[in-house]
């Protein structure tokens, strides 16, 4: 009962935290004269990813490798089929082209490259860095691009992120010294929140005989996930679809640049992968980030048909993980469905649907 109520004290100072982060930076960058469109590529985005930061370099330096790495590809398995197959429900979502020609292929790539540096088992304090370096590359890059983004764009953005902010943050702080005051706030909230999550999980793995690993894909990375969830579907209600998408994008590519890239540089000797993780649930992170190239240039949008396919995969990931923790003899026939029938009908049905796409534009 301890644990259960240390997690979720954890889960809503992270909550909390990253809200108040994410405001307060929002509203500072303003403050200086920074487009909303930079500060909703930028800060909103990587400051959803705060809660996974948190947590992941607080593992690495505890030495609890399984939760760290775990809650990064768990929370973008989690952020691909959960959030956006939930959003995609409420209502359509809109891909901006941008997203097809240059987010998209650069969170494959980022997932690709986690593949290739952590093959040798270990992500190392030199693995580390590069990725930092690559994060900041691609923010500069960001920043550079945006100067030429449309004003219909801006616009969007300044609603979302400028004037948007609720009006008990506006009135709690009419100067930067107060900004600074609530990003500090939302920071200590942070590290407290992910202290009280880990080590609840730790309890929780250990109560239920399975391993770290499996609790930082699934419970850690869906609750170090809800500020990406309340952001994206926040947004598609409010019919700001290409937002929603852009926020899981842009996380998604923070989380292994900027989240195991920062816990790799601090942990004493890297960040030790799992076997099992290379073996199955990295490879899930990658097909699910290639999946989206093909149901997003297929009419640009994620129909409900869509959502709910990437729903049900969520579900299915979640049912093997559970079977697996059990050595369930059923776990066997369960992958073999999967790999036999269930993805390839699906690569199947997304490959026509891409046909039938480049057929339209062709008579177009």
């Amino acid at each position: 009962m301890t644990a259960f109520l240390l997690f979720v004290l954890g889960l809503v100072a992270l909550v909390a935290g990253a809200e108040l982060l994410v405001r307060g930076a929002s509203r500072l960058a303003l403050s200086f004269g920074i487009s909303p469109l930079v500060v909703g590529l930028t800060v909103v985005a990587f400051g959803t990813s705060a809660p996974e930061v948190a947590v992941s370099v607080g593992s690495a330096l505890n030495g609890e490798a399984d939760i760290a790495v775990g809650n990064v590809v768990g929370s973008n398995i989690f952020n691909v089929l959960f959030i956006l197959g939930a959003s995609a429900l409420i209502a359509p979502l809109v891909v901006h082209a941008q997203l097809i020609r240059q987010e998209v292929p650069i969170m494959v790539g980022a997932s690709l490259l986690l593949v290739v540096l952590a093959w040798d088992g270990v992500l190392s304090r030199a693995d580390g860095i590069a990725f930092m370096l690559l994060l900041l590359f691609y923010t500069g890059f960001l920043v550079v691009q945006s100067r030429r983004a449309s004003k219909d764009t801006k616009e969007e953005y300044a609603e979302e992120f400028g004037d948007g902010t609720p009006r008990w943050i506006r009135a709690l702080v009419g100067h930067r010294g107060g900004l600074l005051l609530l990003i500090g706030a939302g920071l200590v909230l942070l590290v407290i929140g992910a202290h009280w999550l880990v080590e609840a999980a730790v309890t929780f793995a250990k109560a239920l005989g399975v391993s770290e690993l499996v609790i930082g894909l699934t419970i850690v990375a869906a609750g170090t996930s809800l500020p990406e969830v309340a952001t994206s579907i926040m947004a598609t209600i409010k019919g700001e679809r290409d937002i929603a998408v852009g926020n899981v994008v842009g996380s998604n590519t923070f989380n292994i640049l900027g989240c195991l890239g920062l816990s790799a540089a601090v942990a004493p000797s890297g960040i030790a992968i799992a076997p099992s993780l290379l073996a199955f649930d990295v490879w899930v992170m990658v097909a699910v980030a290639v999946a989206c190239l093909p149901v997003f240039l297929t009419g640009r949008e994620i129909s409900r048909g869509e959502g709910v396919l990437f729903l049900g995969y969520y579900v299915a990931y979640t049912a093997f993980l559970v079977l697996a923790a059990q050595h369930s003899d059923g776990t066997a026939l369960f992958s073999r469905a999967l790999v036999y029938a269930v993805m390839p009908l699906t690569l199947l049905a997304l490959a026509m649907g891409l046909w039938h796409h480049r057929r339209r534009r062709a008579r177009q």
